[in-house]
């Protein structure tokens, strides 16, 4: 799964936390916000195809309190 994460841009990671359960709130220019009763909301910078950094991808996962795998 690590391998995933290395390789994940801003739609397939939206996608993800919508499997997680969290909801396209609004979108900002090119970050989607998503939310989730009793979180706060996370932004999602989504540029086309491209990858995001990883350590972002990690961030981003940790706040939505997803774990990898």
């Amino acid at each position: 799964m690590l391998y995933n994460l290395l390789y994940m841009n801003g739609k397939k990671l939206k996608k993800r936390l919508e499997e997680h359960g969290w909801a396209l709130d609004r979108i900002s220019g090119s970050h989607h916000i998503m939310i989730k009763e009793g979180c706060r909301s996370i932004p999602i910078p989504v540029h086309g195809t491209t990858d995001l950094p990883t350590g972002l991808v990690k961030a981003i996962l940790k706040q939505a309190g997803i774990k990898e795998k």
